[in-house]
């Protein structure tokens, strides 16, 4: 049985995410709030909660000073922004300051039960069109990854084909398949990612990128 807290002010979304939650698991017991102070209360009356899926813009938040205060005083509580927000930038920022996931409000519903079910199961989620753009889009303009030259001594060129498609938010399975390489195989040349670039796990990993357009 899972306990998650649904953390927004519109009721109208609360109840789709509610929705999408006893559509994606077999056992969900949902708990919400609609503003900051009762998503405090909510944690402090549940601490066994397995997941909190967390609006960006609800009253007494602050935008991402919310995700820090939560982390600090919630640090075993696994967070999850759901946000109408859509800049590459606050996904990634939100992703440091310590949530697990973000998840865009545009998602369509079968997608966003899968990341969240991916989520729960330890996976880190990332938007793929939204990590794959940068926030000065241009038309349709394609939008392809930049490595720095830095990188590219550091990486064999089996990782830097990982690293491309991990930096636009694949996730192993993705990159097994468009690889055509096996799962197991991509996790090994993840650690090895993570090892030479110094870094802990795959979003600060992606910050060592950057796009650009062509």
């Amino acid at each position: 049985m899972y306990k998650i807290l649904i953390a927004d002010d519109h009721p109208l979304f609360r109840f789709a995410i509610a929705t999408v939650l006893e559509k994606q698991l077999e056992q969900v017991e949902t708990v919400y709030s609609q503003d900051f102070d009762s998503t405090i209360e909510a944690l402090d009356a549940s601490p066994e909660l397995d997941l909190i899926l967390l609006d960006l813009n609800m009253p007494g938040m602050e935008g991402l000073n919310g995700i820090v205060q939560l982390r600090n005083r919630f640090p075993a509580v696994p967070l999850v922004v759901v946000s109408a927000e859509e800049s590459r930038n606050i996904v990634l920022q939100a992703m440091t300051y310590g949530a697990v996931g973000f998840i865009t409000k545009s998602t369509d519903r079968a997608q966003m039960g899968e990341a969240i079910e991916k989520i729960l199961d330890g996976q880190v989620y990332l938007p793929p069109d939204v990590i794959r753009n940068t926030d000065d889009k241009k038309g349709n303009e394609e939008k392809s990854l930049k490595i720095e030259p830095e990188l590219l001594a550091k990486l064999s060129k089996k990782e830097l084909q990982v690293y491309e498609v991990m930096a636009k938010g694949g996730s192993n399975k993705q990159i097994a398949y468009e690889l055509n390489i096996a799962e197991a195989t991509v996790k090994s040349h993840v650690s090895s990612i993570l090892r030479k670039l110094n870094v802990t796990n795959r979003v600060q990993a992606i910050l060592q990128s950057s796009t650009d357009s062509k």
